[in-house]
């Protein structure tokens, strides 16, 4: 289904309309439409725009309530102040958990930055494809058991936030696509999320799917919305078979939940 967007039109003497589609929240994600050939920079950041003046740009589980986009035609530029909704996020406090479940060996910590590396690499991919325009589907219909941002603090001590949305499935469901995509990573078992993909939607906007228990799709593969790319898990570290979506706006860390829509109500196992 269509994800829920706000319009805004924005005029200005000098400027042509601009059009943003989106949610203007922390973990939004915002399309934007200016006129051919304008500069467009974010809070000071040149953003890349295509021959029509498309262009994209997200904001992060902690972004600050004001940010400033420009338009600029020529030497001629003028300012659109934007208001970035604050979230509350769920926030856990568990105490008395044995360090070693929650503090990963040593001897893995060398695994750990490799994969993490890999995993970079691949959200950095910033390719001319327009499949971020497209509106997403879910990629996986079930109950939601985790949120984006939420947080646990075991002994004191925060751990990272949750940067996706979780949906609950039995071991060997069916994902598919959210949005045509390129596959940029494809890895059969890392230490924290298993089975990893993560698909390419173009100008740095992408998809992570983990816990998968298999991977249907090579790196580099061209997948279309709706494909089959891999089925459900409890890989890595997970307490059960679920989906972990996760998007990002190269290393902005994005709500999928906010551009995809609401789960329908009637959606189920």
């Amino acid at each position: 289904m269509r994800g829920f967007l706000f319009f805004i039109f924005l005029l200005s003497a000098g400027v042509e309309a601009l059009e943003l589609r989106g949610e203007m929240a922390q973990g939004g994600l915002l399309l934007g439409k200016a006129a051919p050939g304008e500069q467009i920079y974010f809070d000071g950041k040149r953003l890349r725009a295509t021959a029509d003046g498309r262009f994209v740009f997200g904001f992060g589980r902690d972004a600050k309530p004001h940010s400033t986009l420009k338009i600029c035609s020529g030497a001629d530029c003028t300012e659109h102040p934007i208001t970035v909704r604050q979230r509350q996020y769920d926030v856990q406090r568990v105490d008395g958990v044995p360090q070693n479940t929650v503090t990963p060996p040593p001897e893995v910590l060398a695994r750990i930055r490799k994969e993490g590396a890999l995993v970079s690499r691949a959200r950095a991919k910033d390719s001319n494809s327009l499949a971020f325009s497209q509106p997403f589907i879910w990629p996986l219909m079930g109950p939601i058991t985790g949120v984006f941002g939420s947080q646990r603090v075991y002994n004191g001590h925060p751990r990272r936030p949750h940067y996706g949305v979780d949906v609950a499935a039995a071991t060997g469901t069916p994902v598919v696509a959210p949005a045509d995509a390129t596959v940029r990573l494809a890895h059969p078992d890392m230490y924290f999320s298993g089975g990893t993909l993560v698909m390419d939607h173009g100008f740095g906007v992408s998809s992570t799917f983990i816990h998968l228990s298999e991977v249907l799709v090579e790196e580099g593969q061209q997948v279309r919305q709706g494909q089959l790319v891999g089925k459900v898990g409890a890989t890595g570290r997970a307490t059960g078979p679920h989906l972990d979506w996760r998007m990002n706006w190269f290393k902005v860390r994005l709500d999928p939940v906010l551009h995809v829509g609401a789960m329908p109500v009637d959606a189920g196992p």
